[in-house]
């Protein structure tokens, strides 16, 4: 059995896709690895070119867009490797060229290596996640808590951004704990053992894009396995890769996993009280957003998913 199955579900990001597969294949010379790309019916012309110039790659092709989850799953009930290494488009092991040829973030990595020697190191580890930085290499938010609704209350105001603390845990930068057992990982990059999926199963598939990794943490940690955050294995994201161009769908989906996440794990009322709560804000952002787009001529003020959308799209959740 080879060491590392890495999944990558692609839509519409053939450049990235392309630079992705690069820094992969470029950077784990230690691991006997295949690269299943699931490509959920892209339009760019992201199949031919994997075709074209990376036969080795096992390419799954959907006739749709069947979602974030769905795909991966895919991936998983074929691959071959005794970890899957669940992969953004729009992540790289660093260094990696940007449209000019430069390379940033430092030094070429052993990102995924050190990923699996943690996972081996620690045998009820059923995940283990990298530290993610910025293309100009600062900090991303990597890791962080099961969400609670005092919580969603400050990330949609965005008053989290100014208040933390006991009320509201934020997950330093500087990460001076080392390895560490979380709540949950961000989706960009995540070491799955095979055990561990085929007892907690694959991601949940009623989750279309978005929140399908905190349900997911929290299904291997209701079953007793651990989820760990490696910093010392960083991993450049760009992040919003297959979203780019969607703004008000990407709210409308964000939204929507929220709710679904919180009915089934923390009951009917709590969801409830969000979604309320996620009616309330929008609201209020379609009065500030239009009234500064009308008071300066268009030039401030960004699109908001209209209620009425947002309404049909909750009331299925």
């Amino acid at each position: 059995m080879i060491d590392l199955s890495v999944i990558i579900v692609n839509w519409n990001t053939r450049d990235m896709l392309a630079e992705c597969i690069n820094s992969i294949e470029q950077t784990t010379p230690e691991l006997s690895l295949e690269i299943i790309v699931v490509d959920n019916a892209s339009s760019d012309g992201s199949q031919a070119m994997l075709r074209e110039k990376y036969p080795q790659v096992r390419l799954i092709a959907n006739q749709d867009n069947v979602g974030f989850a769905k795909a991966n799953n895919q991936a998983m009930r074929v691959a071959e490797g005794r970890y899957f290494l669940l992969w953004n488009s729009d992540a790289f092991v660093p260094p990696f060229p940007l449209k000019e040829g430069v390379p940033i973030n430092g030094q070429k990595s052993d990102a995924i290596q050190t990923l699996f020697r943690l996972a081996e190191a620690q045998p009820k580890a059923g995940m283990v996640g990298a530290q993610l930085r910025n293309a100009d290499g600062t900090f991303q938010a990597s890791h962080t808590y099961f969400p609670h609704l005092w919580q969603e209350f400050l990330i949609l105001t965005g008053l989290g951004r100014w208040w933390h603390g006991r009320w509201y845990p934020s997950c330093g930068a500087e990460d001076e704990k080392g390895a560490q057992i979380v709540d949950y990982v961000e989706g960009a990059c995540m070491l799955v053992r095979r055990e561990t999926f085929q007892e907690v199963g694959g991601l949940d598939e009623g989750f279309f894009m978005y929140a399908e990794e905190v349900d997911w943490c929290f299904a291997m940690k209701q079953k007793g396995w651990q989820v760990w955050y490696q910093p010392e294995s960083k991993v450049t994201h760009l992040g919003g890769g297959s979203s780019i161009g969607r703004r008000t769908r990407r709210e409308a989906d964000l939204y929507r996993s929220r709710v679904r996440f919180f009915r089934k794990h923390y009951g009917n009322f709590q969801a409830e009280l969000l979604k309320w709560l996620i009616y309330g804000l929008t609201l209020t952002k379609i009065v500030v957003h239009g009234t500064l787009r009308l008071v300066t001529g268009g030039r401030y003020g960004r699109a908001v998913v209209s209620l009425s959308h947002l309404r049909s799209e909750l009331s299925q959740v």
